[in-house]
């Protein structure tokens, strides 16, 4: 059943009319499309990926297209951001000489995947794109590549592979195992945990929020208006923890992204 016809049924379902309870499941993340173009279909989440890059690159523009030396209400905001980001992450992550270079890299990441998530409370966008994993997978494997080149052109080929798989001759006979372990939490488990730790976040907030949400309207009758409220509370409450974790997920997402190109830059002993 797609999320259209879901939600057809959802409108006609309360609770003693015969009628199940119904839950959300994938479906609630299957979006007919929009429009198709030469068998390329374009969907809800993509269009949203679009404007909430619009959104972040016109905030700033508007911010800071016209700086001024004392600056204006959106300016200041827009720089309390910035160097919420330049100073909270990339400086104590890589240092002000060295992060600075991968400032507007990170600011980038951080106000992009933030406002993907912040899609989830909007009316009518009421969804997080970072739900999808393609997204935050294709973020990751970006962060993944600018790793991995920045190890071997700061180590060189075989100091490279010495970073990466942790090589130390004083290890002994334990080494082979390290050099194994190393090289699959590296490079295999590395990308998947920062992509897999955004997306399952933002999938069970997701889910948990049209739970209540549906639930609020199924119980809407009869009797079950009182379970209703409780459900609208929590929908309340689930809103706005939701809110805090958009933030802390963004925020998560670029540290780990700041670890691993300072892990990339350090020198290997």
């Amino acid at each position: 059943m797609s999320a259209d016809q879901m939600l057809a049924f959802e409108t006609d379902c309360h609770i003693f009319q015969g009628c199940g309870f119904p839950a959300p499941g994938l479906h609630s993340f299957v979006f007919e499309p929009l429009f198709t173009v030469g068998g390329f279909e374009f969907n809800k989440p993509m269009l949203l990926a679009i404007l909430g890059s619009l959104v972040v690159v016109g905030f700033f523009w508007a911010a800071f297209g016209r700086a001024k030396v004392v600056p204006g209400k959106l300016q200041m905001i827009g720089e309390a951001g910035y160097d919420f980001v330049r100073r909270g992450l990339v400086y104590d992550a890589l240092g002000k000489k060295e992060g600075e270079k991968y400032v507007p890299l990170m600011v980038s990441l951080f106000f992009f995947v933030w406002m993907m998530n912040l899609w989830s409370i909007i009316p009518v966008a009421s969804f997080p794109v970072t739900s999808i994993i393609a997204y935050p997978a294709g973020l990751a494997l970006m962060v993944y590549i600018l790793w991995v080149g920045l190890t071997f052109k700061k180590h060189g080929f075989v100091g490279a592979w010495k970073n990466i798989t942790g090589y130390d001759k004083t290890l002994g006979w334990i080494l082979p195992l390290i050099v194994v372990l190393e090289f699959f939490s590296n490079l295999i488990i590395r990308p998947f945990t920062h992509a897999v730790r955004l997306f399952a976040n933002m999938f069970a907030g997701h889910m948990l929020i049209v739970m209540f949400t549906i639930a609020s309207w199924y119980l809407l009758n009869g009797i079950g208006i009182a379970y209703a409220s409780a459900s609208f509370v929590m929908t309340i409450v689930m809103t706005a923890f939701e809110l805090f974790i958009q933030a802390v997920q963004a925020y998560v997402f670029v540290l780990l992204a700041c670890n691993y190109v300072q892990g990339a830059l350090a020198e290997h002993h």
